[in-house]
């Protein structure tokens, strides 16, 4: 039996959450709280194995509890947040800190249509529950100082889902200026994908962007791939160039963007010259694509066990032999320079 701790400001949502968990057999609501500061002692006394939390409260925010909670009584916790640019920043900024996932309300702070979210309620509580989450203190590195890149046609290639956010600002705020373009797929909604861009920009010495139709593909760029679209490449042969392409096909592993697309996109153009990462996440996207491009001569990492919040994805290229080196998020940056 799971035992949930819910958390929002409001009476109806707590009542209308915490119905829709009950219905499941496999989730037990064991209290509620209106606010952080409530949300952190009850934490203390009843050491939920999930919270579900609204961000955006009074007294103590979502953000401060979600802080407060990991550092004392780490907890997956999954945050409720809202559509705006106020709520998708604070979303990214709750992932970072370490929350598990999110659920974006379907209208707002009072959603009186959250009914029409019950599944994925449900889905994500479940999941939450089984995840790796370690009280970890953060650590700041340095990045890796300037390189000469010894062959400049190399592109990096990275998946990630549940964890992916917290892990890819650790790995890429320590690589270095002069990287060579780096294509990522985040499995995220489409509202929060710019948001998320822009915080990696903000901690990274090199320039990260949501990707757009039509971008030319450069050194020391990230593109992050658009919630609701599949990222891939094109080379325009005349202008010796290689630009980015979207596209709104059907989603893949039942996913879009998907890991997989991009990941068998990038190397059909860069062949040898592409390395795959796959980060923590659920399922097996990205598994295809790491085999593709190891049999294209590409290199490929996989993030351990230990470090990932859910070993899914990593765990499903490892088994399928598509992996040259498996390796904590912490050395990952290095790995990938060796391999440049």
């Amino acid at each position: 039996m799971i035992r949930v701790l819910i958390v929002d400001d409001s009476a109806f949502m707590r009542k209308v959450v915490s119905d829709i968990l009950n219905d499941d057999p496999d989730i037990d609501v064991i209290d509620t709280a209106s606010n952080g500061l409530i949300a952190i002692d009850k934490t203390a006394k009843l050491r939920p194995d999930v919270i579900l939390m609204d961000i955006e409260m009074p007294k103590i925010d979502g953000l401060s509890a979600l802080s407060r909670i990991m550092e004392s009584y780490p907890t997956p916790v999954v945050m409720l947040s809202n559509f705006t640019q106020k709520g998708t920043y604070t979303t990214i900024k709750a992932l970072e800190i370490g929350a598990v996932d999110f659920i974006p309300k379907p209208s707002g702070s009072l959603s009186l249509d959250i009914d029409t979210i019950a599944i994925q309620i449900v889905e994500k509580v479940k999941l939450a529950a089984n995840v790796n989450i370690k009280k970890t203190s953060a650590h700041q590195k340095l990045p890796i100082p300037m390189i000469e890149m010894k062959n400049s046609s190399k592109v990096v290639v990275i998946g990630a889902s549940t964890g992916g956010p917290q892990t890819l600002v650790d790995l890429l705020k320590r690589l270095p200026r002069n990287v060579p373009p780096i294509f990522i797929v985040q499995h995220m909604p489409a509202e929060f994908t710019k948001s998320f861009a822009s915080r990696l920009d903000s901690v990274c010495i090199f320039d990260v962007k949501e990707a757009e139709e039509g971008d030319i593909i450069r050194p020391g760029m990230a593109f992050v791939a658009p919630g609701g679209h599949h990222m891939t490449v094109k080379r325009l042969r005349l202008d010796n160039k290689e630009i980015i392409q979207l596209n709104t096909n059907p989603p893949v592993n039942s996913i879009m963007p998907s890991v997989d697309v991009t990941m068998q996109s990038v190397v059909e153009v860069y062949g040898a010259n592409t390395i795959g990462v796959l980060l923590t996440g659920m399922g097996h996207d990205g598994a295809k694509g790491m085999c593709s491009i190891k049999k294209f001569g590409g290199k490929t990492i996989a993030q351990n066990e230990e470090t990932c919040v859910i070993f899914g994805m990593p765990k499903s290229a490892i088994d399928n032999g598509c992996v040259n080196k498996v390796a904590p998020v912490s050395s990952i940056p290095e790995e990938i320079i060796n391999m440049l």
